[in-house]
């Protein structure tokens, strides 16, 4: 039994805006990660493609040069941000190291090629528990990434009394 306590797992935690991120991260620190160990967490997130940030609005003007770049900006403030905040959650970890890996590109591909790449032994992702019609249109990165990825997967799901308190 002491050789599993004793093994380096390398743990991946998809971290983004969302509360259900964060939540995952925080029970993975509870129930994941053991006081001694000699594991690797890696923080990664996940900056959504440019298409997102169309170079024509709905109205089929052109944005200029400078609301491009504002808007880039703005979306490497937002990861540096959550990867500050997940970053602080982990301050208390002796043994653990703490990895932080900013990447780009459809959140469903990534995090899979993140997790085979780095050897992840497990990941661990939150849900957003998005209704049907969201999901259906946006695709769900936590249900792609379990039928995807070798490892074990372990979605966190946020409990339902917090998320209607806020």
């Amino acid at each position: 039994m002491d050789d599993v306590a004793a093994k380096e797992r390398k743990i991946l935690v998809a971290v983004d805006e969302g509360e259900e991120s964060m939540h995952a991260l925080s029970w993975c620190l509870k129930n994941v990660i053991s006081k001694n160990s000699k594991d690797t967490l890696v923080l990664l997130y996940v900056k959504p493609p440019r298409a997102v940030f169309s170079a024509l609005d709905g109205t089929g003007y052109l944005f200029s040069a400078d609301i491009m770049a504002a808007m880039n900006k703005h979306s490497n403030d937002v990861a540096e941000c959550v990867v500050e905040k997940a970053k602080k959650m982990c301050k208390d970890l002796h043994d653990v190291k703490v990895e932080t890996r900013i990447e780009h590109g459809d959140p469903r591909d990534v995090i899979c090629q993140m997790t085979e790449k780095l050897g992840a032994d497990v990941l661990v992702m939150g849900s957003h528990g998005y209704g049907l019609i969201k999901r259906a249109l946006l695709g769900s990165v936590s249900n792609h990434c379990a039928q995807n990825v070798k490892c074990p997967v372990l979605i966190v799901k946020k409990p339902k009394s917090t998320a209607t308190n806020n």
